[in-house]
């Protein structure tokens, strides 16, 4: 059985919750999954 490319590249984990993200091990940075990612928007995003 041949292995895709999202299964050959190890995911980076997320910097808040340990779930796997979208990015690969090597982005650098904080790396968040969609649903922090999510939730740290709507902290960040302007209230008025």
């Amino acid at each position: 059985m041949k292995e895709t490319e999202a299964e050959a590249v190890a995911m980076a984990e997320c910097v808040l919750c340990r779930k796997p993200t979208e990015y690969p091990e090597s982005t650098r940075g904080s790396t968040l999954c969609p649903v922090c990612e999510w939730q740290e928007a709507e902290r960040t995003a302007c209230s008025g």
